[in-house]
């Protein structure tokens, strides 16, 4: 509710506003680091109108008509118009190397730090279109455009701290035109949803516009809008037409792909239920290019679960692309090159430079034509988090493929499915895929009303069809034959002795555990009793740098891949991991153990065994698995002391009733009792006092996690900072850490030595700004690749901002004025592994951390430590 207004003071009643060709929107710096005027508000406004207006032009016809109005953009446009601000003029004239004396004395009875009250610039141009009544959503959409919406309860467009009637006479002016300029009005913005995508138009529409193309005042930056937009990566992809599945992939399709294929051939929903091993992936990948084809989409955004899963799945992304894309299509070099090719080779102005809060891969990819990345930056394209609209923008009219959807919880369950419906709506295509979905789940996703369990099982594998112009169908797929995997239960030291024994005859195994640190310590008992023997022992988990991640993974994948068949004769190996293991990674292994899990988690697992057919074995090679589990019993009275750690990971309640269904089986076939093992996980029955007290658990964390996912949800409230959004419940923030060996800075030449852990030694530029485009991004990619995320308490404790201010061109660390903490940790890591501080002393104050390339980020309690 808009406050009172604020009475004019008699100081600053009288002082005039400055003119519109003396109103600065940017200023630029030289080489030799010297402040200098930039462009002008208004000319600043009209580059980034002309920008938006040409990125819609490249967009298709149907997707303009439905999401992207004439006047649009004039919104983009307007987004800066309360620079026009007595706060904002004095605050970028005072940071000019040569002062103007007369603009600064004109402005001189205004509090710049003030701005912070109301948002800063954003609050004024969002106060000045509510006055003038541009109509609904369009105040908002300016208010916003940096990220987060600005508190205006207490002011008004002509409030005093904005200059008073005078300077609100100057907004209006500029207003008027641009509105001449641009020869279009505001147009009608329809619903919610449709404002986040023009939110995302305008935000997006500002970086390109504000990027270095456009930094010289004097330039004619008309000539220069098209070639913006190719430097920033908005360029239409040049498609193979008429490509087979059997060209693009090499092998002819399956029934399923077929099918798959077959139904999504419009913008809709549709669920893939298949087994591990069936190639979901392809039939997905190759009904987006059909769809690409048609002009019914824009584009391909693959969304996995973790970073790690992400990271492997872009190779074979990249494949796909190299078959479907012309050799001078534009995007193409960049992503078969590498992830972070993309981040060198195109600018998007500002934000999306090194240093800026959307240079990362994990950001920016949602925006390219083509990307893969993680579950999470889709699901905050419907959250109150800032520039989550951009990610509405940047997910508009594509195929959206959700991968390993049966991972998700109840809390990122709840924002999953209001991301679907928000996909409908932006004319997108949505494919589902997962082995292991129950009946309800797939319900809530598709927005239907589940079954309940008295209807029969549906068939698997399913196709669920439910195209934009069409109604509901399932689709049954041929019965895939089956593989018998013999199951075990066993203690943990029969089967490292087992384990040891089937390396020891040439096989490849594969230990799944549920947590780092049970990982990190079994590989070392595995490692000692492997010393001197033929068998090689490795680890994979999340807590690697990006450089030490990506090397272990191309290894076993090379080795456990279909490529690995000449590797796999020369020696046996053991394979220790956690849950990273189990999605996406195409590896094939002989014998597998695992520590109990849900169903749905042993039965990724197990897909991990025998997954190619052609696959030669050693003598004596049976398809087996063994699952470390305790009593049930046991369990079901003391879930904490039976299961462990990974109590603290799974739901006590879901790990007994998963328990309770493997415990009797000792052959199961995959993938005919998939459905059967999951529904008899999952469905609701009576239980007695002990499970009822786990079911009551359960129950009230699922109301809450919807609860808080339904906050997260809320368009009320405080915006989110990105990097403290939860898209999935965890009571543990994480945060990013950067690893080096050592840092010298050299005053006189402004830069820093930096020493990184593979012994390499980087020179780190303090004014990367001042680099060219191409070494900057380059160093800022190399420093990301030392990088790796921890939960908070296990990081390096913080320090002081000002101590890592000379990576503030490099990484992203966070605006005080948002309300943002320091959004990276730096630390050193010695000869010896150990993991110190930027002075050397202790890095945590309740851990020892230890980081090596073989375990990775390892943590030690210390005694009496307090947590």
């Amino acid at each position: 509710m808009r406050g009172p207004r604020i009475q004019k003071s008699s100081e600053s009643s009288d002082s005039l506003p400055l003119p519109l060709n003396r109103c600065l929107a940017k200023s630029r710096k030289t080489d030799e680091g010297a402040i200098l005027p930039g462009r002008l508000v208004l000319s600043h406004c009209n580059i980034v109108g002309e920008v938006a207006r040409a990125m819609m032009m490249r967009m298709p016809n149907w997707l303009r008509a439905e999401l992207f109005p004439d006047g649009a953009e004039l919104i983009a446009a307007a987004h800066d118009i309360g620079k026009v601000s007595p706060t904002f003029q004095k605050k970028i004239y005072s940071a000019l190397s040569r002062k103007d004396d007369a603009v600064l004395s004109s402005v001189k009875a205004h509090n710049a730090e003030a701005e912070k009250c109301w948002g800063g610039h954003g609050g004024v141009s969002q106060a000045t279109a509510e006055a003038r009544n541009v109509g609904k959503y369009i105040p908002e959409i300016l208010g916003q455009h940096h990220g987060f919406s600005p508190n205006l309860a207490a002011y008004q467009a002509v409030s005093e701290v904005f200059g008073g009637e005078s300077w609100q006479a100057q907004r209006i002016e500029l207003l008027a035109q641009l509105k001449q300029t641009l020869n279009t009005n505001f147009p009608i913005v329809k619903d919610a949803l449709q404002a986040r995508v023009l939110a995302g138009l305008t935000t997006v529409s500002d970086w390109i516009g504000s990027g270095s193309l456009f930094e010289d005042p004097d330039g004619d930056w008309r000539l220069k809008i098209e070639q913006a937009l190719d430097s920033a990566g908005f360029m239409q992809p040049q498609l193979k037409s008429g490509s087979s599945f059997l060209e693009v992939f090499g092998f002819a399709p399956k029934a399923a792909q077929i099918r798959l294929i077959e139904a999504a051939d419009q913008p809709g929903v549709y669920v893939l239920e298949a087994p591990m091993g069936l190639g979901k992936t392809e039939a997905a990948l190759y009904a987006a290019y059909q769809l690409l084809q048609k002009k019914l989409a824009t584009g391909i955004y693959f969304a996995l679960p973790t970073q790690l899963t992400s990271d492997k799945i872009h190779e074979r992304v990249n494949a796909f692309l190299g078959q479907i894309l012309e050799d001078d299509s534009p995007h193409k070099q960049a992503l078969l090159v590498h992830g972070n090719a993309w981040l060198k080779q195109f600018e998007m102005g500002e934000e999306g430079n090194p240093g800026g809060a959307w240079f990362a891969q994990g950001k920016r990819g949602i925006l390219a034509p083509f990307a893969v990345g993680t579950v999470d930056q889709a699901l905050m394209a419907v959250m109150n988090v800032k520039h989550g609209f951009v990610r509405t923008f940047g997910l508009a009219g594509k195929v959206v493929i959700l991968d390993e959807v049966h991972s998700y919880d109840s809390f990122t369950g709840t924002i999953l499915d209001a991301l679907v419906r928000a996909l409908r709506q932006l004319g997108c295509t949505v494919i589902i895929l997962s082995a292991t979905l129950t009946q309800e789940r797939r319900a809530k996703l598709l927005g239907i009303a589940p079954q309940g369990n008295a209807c029969p099982l549906s068939p698997y594998p399913l196709i669920t069809a439910q195209p934009k112009d069409g109604g509901f169908t399932e689709i049954s797929v041929e019965r895939i034959p089956d593989i018998s995997v013999t199951i075990a239960h066993r203690f943990e030291t029969d089967a490292i002795d087992e384990v040891l024994r089937r390396a020891e005859e040439g096989q490849q195994v594969l230990w799944i555990e549920n947590t780092v640190k049970e990982a990190q310590d079994l590989y070392r008992k595995l490692a000692a009793r492997t010393s001197g023997m033929e068998v090689k022992c490795g680890l994979l988990h999340s807590r690697f740098t990006k450089t030490d991640r990506a090397a272990n993974e191309d290894a076993w994948v090379n080795c456990f891949g279909k490529g690995g068949a000449e590797a796999r004769t020369r020696q046996g190996r053991i394979l220790v991991g956690t849950q990273v293991l189990e999605q996406s990674l195409d590896i094939d292994v002989d014998f597998l153990v695992t520590r109990i899990a849900p169903t749905d988690m042993l039965l990724q697992r197990l897909g991990r065994l025998w997954r190619h057919m052609e696959t030669r074995r050693p003598y004596g090679a049976q398809c087996e698995a063994w699952i470390l589990s305790p009593d049930l019993a046991e369990a079901i009275i003391s879930p904490e002391l039976a299961f462990g750690a990974t109590s603290k990971i799974y739901a006590p309640y879901v790990l007994c009733r998963s328990l309770a269904v493997w415990q009797g089986i000792n052959q199961v076939r995959l993938p005919s009792q998939i459905r059967e093992l999951i529904e008899a996980t999952y469905a609701a029955q009576e239980e007695g006092e002990h499970m009822a007290r786990h079911l009551h658990q359960v129950e009230v964390m699922r109301a809450r996690l919807e609860r808080l996912a339904l906050h997260g949800l809320s368009k009320g409230g405080t915006t989110q900072p990105e990097e403290k959004a939860q898209t999935r419940h965890s009571d543990l923030e994480s945060t990013e850490v950067l690893l080096i060996r050592t840092y010298q800075h050299d005053p006189l030449t402004k830069g820093t030595w930096v020493t990184l852990l593979d012994n390499e030694r980087l020179w780190v530029p303090h004014n990367g700004r001042s680099l060219k485009r191409k070494q900057w991004h380059e160093i800022s990619a190399m420093l990301m690749q030392n990088t790796l995320k921890v939960a908070d308490y296990l990081a390096p404790d913080v320090v002081n901002k000002t101590r890592i201010n000379w990576l503030g061109d490099y990484f992203y660390l966070g605006r005080p004025e948002y309300e943002e903490s320091v959004m990276l940790r730096v630390a050193l890591v010695d000869e010896s592994g150990a993991v110190k501080s930027l002075d050397n002393s202790l890095a945590n104050s309740s851990y020892r951390i230890h980081y090596d390339s073989l375990i990775g980020y390892q943590t030690i309690k210390k005694e009496g430590a307090k947590i």
